[in-house]
C-alpha cells in the first residue's frame, strides 16, 4: 500500500491503515469497541474521496438536486472477533456490496496483519426531508465502476 493518508483503492477494495493510539484504548490498552466505528467511518469517507468525489463538490451538487439531503447510516451489523491493542497497525477495508437507487451496502473489515478483528455490513441511505432519495448519479456510477 502507498503512503497516502487516504489509503488506496485496488481491485474495487479500499484499504487504509490506522495506527492505534493511547486515546483509542481503555485502561487495559485494548481498543474501545466504539473506536472501530470511527476507524470504519474514516474508511468510508476516504473511499469516497479516492473515488474522485470531492465531498464539498458532492454536497454542492446534491444540494442543487435535492435540497436538505443527508447521508445517514441506516443500519449496521458488526462482529467483534479479536481485540486490537495500543500501537497496533490496523488495515481498514471497505468494499461496496450493493449500490441501489437510494442506498449503498458496504462491507468493512478491520485487520491486523492476517488477523480479522472486526467485520461490519453497513447500509448508508441518501435522504431529504426524512425520505429516501436517489443517490446522485456521479457517486453511484463511481462506486459501481470502482
Amino acid at each position: 500500500m502507498t503512503g497516502s493518508l487516504d489509503g488506496e483503492i485496488r481491485d474495487g477494495r479500499h484499504q487504509m491503515r490506522v495506527r492505534v493510539y493511547f486515546e483509542d484504548t481503555d485502561s487495559g490498552q485494548i481498543v474501545y469497541h466504539a473506536r472501530f466505528l470511527r476507524f470504519m467511518e474514516r474508511g468510508r469517507t476516504n473511499y469516497l474521496r479516492l473515488l474522485g468525489m470531492n465531498q464539498q463538490e458532492l454536497l454542492k451538487e446534491a444540494r442543487r438536486d435535492v435540497p436538505g439531503f443527508a447521508f445517514v447510516v441506516r443500519s449496521m451489523s458488526i462482529d467483534f472477533l479479536k481485540p486490537a491493542i495500543l500501537d497496533d497497525l490496523l488495515e481498514v477495508i471497505t468494499v461496496p456490496e450493493d449500490v441501489r437507487g437510494a442506498s449503498i451496502i458496504l462491507l468493512q473489515e478491520c485487520r491486523r496483519g492476517g488477523d480479522l478483528l472486526v467485520t461490519a455490513r453497513v447500509r448508508v441511505a441518501f435522504i431529504s426531508g426524512g425520505k429516501a432519495q436517489r443517490i446522485p448519479k456521479a457517486l453511484r456510477l463511481a462506486m459501481e465502476g470502482a
